[in-house]
């Protein structure tokens, strides 16, 4: 078949493109709100068509006129308000609602496949059941699934629920091909260029201490592990380096907990590592911009290997058809 043509809404640093593009998609265009996202995307698919903008005020039309044809939308819609990582701070509705400017665009551009991202915890939004009411009314058959990348070969715990659309068959389940485990090894840079300060310090918060003090009774004084430095956590505030990275959020929050003769060493996760953790190769480019917003560029991603799996079941599955329909 031919070559499947995307575009990428809430584009984001280019994740789900990049998988979307590995899985045999042509990217042609994408659009974020965000300068450095909008850079980042631009600097690995300089032959797309990339705007910078609130896509509620731009007009698909104008779009669909300058990229072409569109066989696949991406999307994954702003989700901080309905994530349970917000804790007790007010909810967005406007925000929520970004997700209906899906349909917007899929009145106008037409694809035959839609793709939707968000966190676990949109199920329960009251307009949910709406949205998936309006995309059945444009003709689409939707697969609702809960994919953990961890399944997938990335070296992240990361859950996140995926609208699969098509308008001629309902799209079938995702099944990983690569069930490579990984864990935090696997992501962290042991060459010693970062340098690591003492666990136990003076201006060291107490809550921190206290997340290191948990890990080490119950692992031993002899073990490596993380701690989550900023922020909540339900399980803790530590984890085991055996296992995934937990869900990388927007936050700078991980941090490597060493043993050495002199005491306990730590530092935090670098961007680099956190890259790897999403599933990012060495060469894909990002812009030099500050440290917070290359941790919120991985935060606010799709792991590729995620949706580069989504899109070869989407091209096997056409060309199978197609095979079919020939024969």
């Amino acid at each position: 078949m031919d070559q499947i043509r995307a575009f990428d809404m809430f584009c984001g640093a280019g994740g789900a493109s990049l998988g979307a593009r590995e899985g045999g998609a042509t990217i042609v265009g994408g659009v974020d709100l965000w300068g450095p996202a909008v850079d980042s995307f631009r600097l690995n698919f300089p032959e797309a068509q990339v705007y910078q903008g609130d896509l509620r005020k731009l007009s698909p039309r104008k779009i669909l006129k300058a990229t072409g044809p569109i066989d696949l939308l991406i999307s994954s819609p702003e989700c901080t308000h309905h994530t349970c990582a917000r804790g007790a701070k007010p909810r967005s509705e406007d925000s929520k609602d970004t997700a209906f400017q899906v349909i917007r665009y899929a009145k106008v551009m037409k694809p035959r496949w839609i793709t939707l991202e968000n966190v676990v915890h949109m199920k329960p939004w009251s307009r949910y059941d709406e949205l998936l009411n309006e995309l059945e009314k444009l003709n689409y058959k939707v697969r609702e699934q809960v994919i953990d990348a961890s399944k997938f070969g990335v070296a992240q715990r990361r859950r996140r629920l995926f609208m699969i659309a098509d308008r001629q068959e309902l799209p079938g389940v995702i099944v990983p091909s690569n069930t490579q485990y990984k864990n935090v090894w696997d992501i962290l840079d042991r060459t010693g260029k970062y340098k690591m300060n003492p666990l136990r310090s003076p201006r060291r918060a107490k809550d921190t201490l206290a997340r290191a003090e948990r890990a080490i009774a119950e692992l031993g004084v002899d073990k490596a592990f993380l701690i989550v430095y900023y922020g909540t956590d339900g399980s803790g505030g530590w984890q085991r380096m055996d296992d995934p990275l937990r869900t990388i959020t927007t936050v700078d929050r991980f941090a490597f907990v060493m043993p050495t003769p002199s005491g306990h060493m730590m530092r935090m996760l670098q961007p680099d590592e956190l890259r790897r953790a999403m599933g990012f190769p060495d060469n894909y480019i990002f812009p030099e911009v500050t440290r917070r917003d290359k941790v919120k560029l991985m935060g606010n991603a799709v792991c590729s290997p995620v949706m580069e799996e989504i899109v070869k079941a989407i091209v096997d599955r056409s060309s199978k058809r197609s095979v079919c329909k020939a024969a």
